[in-house]
């Protein structure tokens, strides 16, 4: 699944679009105290208020907002046990095939069974289910379609769930312009956090534009936090490595290949290869994947001595065990925004873009390492114009 198709799927949740339908809802909601269902309901999705619709458009909207291996992570369902009782993989294609209601319901029960086993819940929590039909172009408009002004479309049914947590409603006091008197809030209904998924599921995820029951979209509202029990114990998915962690799989394969040490004109050059790699397949549905080959390529070029493949090769088996192992591009890079990088020392922190790591030089003076940095301009703080000193070493 590529970034393209969860754009596409994304903006479809919106009101009064005729390329997505939704069927029913279902809201379940669990006590913390107990964690047992306090209550369950479900309903046409067409006959929910329309403020209602709104809010519910907005959560599952932003429920799938997020960067592929951050906040979205799509999954291969593992091998079914004869010891694994209901899989996802079967609970989700029944639900996703069947037309009755209620037996969509009680498959969806079963899940929220799976999600409060062996887990306490810190609020009370609403988990809501949706499952509807979008659609999408086959191809590119034809000649037909430019004269009746429609395109051939085919419908992907899906089943979308998100975890909400709740708050309780502060304290206030109001002014009551009837009664022209001041009272004091007693509102004790918790507030659902719509807009603050907690985490959640797209079920199937999409291959090539096409619908992929093998595999699902798993969605956390935190970046590089995925929950791992819900991912194995109720999703029963293999584990996918975040952005994060292949950023540092990248940094030791680098550190055992080169060396702890390097100068930040040849770390530079490294992210600037890396980047170029990345424009040059912008254009490809596939985000472009590093392998030893390609990661000793890149330390060549950047200036690295002493690389051959053959030792690239011994640090991706001594790092990941895996001389095959492909790094995706975009995972090990810092995105190339004014404040990507991270320079941490005892006295500040400093942060930098990748391509100007070039102009920071990290050198010994008088006995002292400092960081230096080149720049062109005077430089500013807090409005006032620093004077520009000529330091010289002392002799020995």
């Amino acid at each position: 699944m590529n970034k393209k198709e969860v754009a596409h799927i994304r903006k479809q949740f919106k009101l009064d679009n005729h390329l997505m339908q939704i069927y029913d809802i279902l809201n379940v909601y669990i006590m913390k105290e107990t964690n047992e269902i306090y209550h369950w309901e479900r309903s046409p999705f067409e006959l929910v208020d329309r403020e209602k619709q709104e809010l519910y458009m907005g959560n599952f909207k932003k429920l799938l907002t997020g960067e592929l291996d951050h906040k979205l992570f799509e999954l291969k369902f593992t091998e079914e046990t004869e010891d694994q009782k209901d899989p996802s993989r079967v609970l989700l294609h029944q639900a996703i095939q069947t037309g009755d209601p209620e037996e969509w319901q009680d498959l969806m029960l079963l899940l929220v069974e799976k999600m409060m086993a062996d887990t306490t819940y810190e609020r009370d929590t609403v988990i809501t289910f949706v499952r509807g039909q979008y659609y999408r172009p086959t191809k590119a408009r034809n000649d037909e379609a430019e004269e009746t002004g429609n395109d051939e479309v085919f419908g992907h049914p899906f089943i979308l769930c998100s975890v909400n947590s709740t708050e309780k409603q502060r304290k206030a006091l109001l002014f009551d312009y009837v009664e022209k008197e001041f009272k004091y809030n007693v509102i004790v209904d918790p507030i659902i956090k719509l807009s603050t998924p907690e985490e959640g599921f797209f079920y199937p995820s999409v291959t090539d534009n096409y619908s992929d029951v093998n595999r699902v979209l798993y969605c956390t509202g935190k970046s590089n936090d995925p929950n791992e029990r819900f991912i194995s114990e109720v999703l029963n998915a293999e584990r996918s490595v975040t952005a994060l962690e292949e950023r540092a799989i990248f940094e030791d394969i680098v550190k055992e290949v080169a060396g702890e040490q390097l100068d930040s004109a040849t770390i530079a050059h490294v992210y600037e290869e890396i980047h170029h790699v990345i424009e040059s397949h912008q254009d490809e549905e596939e985000p472009p994947k590093l392998d030893y080959t390609d990661v000793e390529r890149v330390l060549t070029a950047s200036g690295v001595e002493n690389v051959t493949k053959e030792a690239v090769e011994r640090a991706f088996e001594t790092i990941v065990d895996d001389k095959n192992y492909e790094l995706k591009a975009k995972s090990v890079i810092p995105k190339f925004t004014s404040k990507s990088i991270k320079i941490d020392t005892k006295v500040a922190t400093i942060t930098i873009s990748p391509q100007d790591l070039r102009y920071i030089k990290q050198v010994s003076f008088q006995g002292k390492r400092c960081i230096m940095i080149e720049v062109d301009e005077d430089a500013v703080i807090e409005g006032f114009t620093l004077t520009t000193e000529t330091l010289l070493e002392k002799a020995e």
